[in-house]
């Protein structure tokens, strides 16, 4: 294949017809999808094990490229809750009538053609299809070689759930992992509404930098949690903990500690037994280190600069102590990536401050950053989870699928 042209030529066209469907037609689309993932379990997770080998096991990536049977049965769950949403489309926003007669309204309607550049997460290839159906969009895919197997398995059962109501197959399009290919679809501005890139930062720059379709930034997160000098410890034990170890391959994943100096003596030493049950790397500053290194934990490292402000992905995470709340303010605003951000506290004045300063996606008192997702927020899925604040922010879901367009009923009226 020389060019992808063509086939963004053919998912153009099918997006006008899908674009047209009926809400009870594209919820029975994702009824077929979803029973189709049900009824082909045994043939993904094969196809998802070709993958799998080839991945080092020490590769950070290589928990999000796993699909088990616990996994399949979010997908489709995931793919059924989507279905259940209200459709987004045809919604009429505001509606007046002019001095002159013409009947203005402003709806909601479809964006048109979708792309979504993504690394080693199969899932996303569900979640991107079933969003975009529900909300009359084509997409292109274009998913990482390590997932290679699994995502032509998901987009053959896609193509099936699509032929089986009578739509084109054309609408949703898994591209080759060539790379050269990527550029041209970042260029292809003629065919593509809206590019989405979800994974590393160096996938995200990549495309910001290269991209002439507008794009929207999602995957990269350095999630904090503060633990204040008025927070119950023990529940910042169990907060902190779970930010870091219950899933440290995702975005929303806690990367650095910020505690306060006046707690940390008491507090560092709590978290030091089911981190190292985990055997978390810990880069901790100077205050931290010491009071790490007489609890002799293992995993013990002086942090440079260059562990602020990095997303880890892995069970590793950075510790900083601070002077106040002021001081863990200020090393948010230069460290994070604005994706989700945390504070323990018991102080209801202290906690409302912190969501009030804290520019992020996410903000969140007393709880873990993980919650960050679109799933556990009654979205559905998400595409991912935007970092910027046009045109969508946080979780990147159903409703930010859509764009407006304006209406105007006359009846021979002309401008004079």
């Amino acid at each position: 294949m020389d060019s992808i042209i063509p086939i963004l030529k053919k998912i153009q066209t099918a997006s006008y017809t899908l674009s047209m469907l009926r809400d009870d037609q594209k919820q029975k689309i994702l009824e077929s999808l979803a029973q189709l993932i049900e009824e082909n379990e045994a043939a993904i997770l094969k196809e998802n094990e070709r993958d799998v080998v080839k991945m080092d096991d020490e590769d950070p990536k290589k928990d999000r490229l796993i699909l088990t049977s616990s996994r399949i049965k979010e997908l489709v769950h995931g793919t059924r809750s989507v279905a259940a949403l209200p459709d987004p489309t045809g919604h009429v926003i505001s509606s007046s009538t002019l001095e002159n007669g013409l009947k203005v309204e402003k709806t909601t309607c479809s964006l048109g053609v979708v792309g979504v550049i993504y690394e080693s997460r199969p899932n996303v290839t569900i979640d991107v299809a079933a969003l975009c159906i529900r909300s009359g969009n084509a997409c292109v895919l274009r998913g990482g070689s390590d997932a290679y197997h699994s995502n032509q398995i998901l987009v053959q059962l896609i193509h099936k759930a699509l032929k089986e109501n009578g739509v084109d197959e054309e609408a949703i399009q898994l591209l080759p992992t060539d790379r050269e290919f990527v550029k041209e679809m970042l260029e292809a501005d003629q065919y593509i509404d809206i590019i989405i890139p979800r994974g590393s930062q160096t996938l995200i720059d990549f495309v910001r930098d290269n991209a002439k379709v507008p794009t929207i930034e999602t995957g990269a997160g350095v999630c904090h949690t503060f633990v204040s000098n008025t927070a119950n410890l023990e529940k910042a034990k169990d907060i902190v903990v779970n930010a870091k170890v219950s899933r440290p391959s995702v975005c929303n994943a806690l990367d650095t500690i910020l505690v306060e100096k006046s707690v940390a003596k008491e507090f560092l030493p709590m978290i030091t037994g089911p981190l190292k049950d985990h055997h978390v790397e810990i880069f901790a500053d100077e205050i931290s280190y010491e009071v790490l290194k007489q609890k002799q934990y293992d995993y013990l490292n002086l942090a440079e600069e260059s562990d602020f402000g990095r997303e880890f992905l892995d069970f590793k995470c950075s510790i900083k102590t601070v002077d106040n709340m002021d001081e863990a303010l200020d090393h948010i605003r230069k460290y994070s990536s604005k994706h989700s951000e945390a504070i323990v506290s018991e102080d209801p004045e202290v906690c409302e401050r912190f969501l009030n300063a804290v520019d992020a996606a996410a903000v969140y008192t007393n709880a873990s950053t993980r919650f960050t997702d679109g799933g556990v927020f009654g979205l559905g899925a998400e595409i991912g989870i935007s970092t910027q604040k046009l045109h969508a922010r946080g979780p990147f879901a159903l409703e930010k699928l859509t764009t407006e367009k304006w209406i105007v009923r006359g009846d021979g009226q002309i401008r004079v």
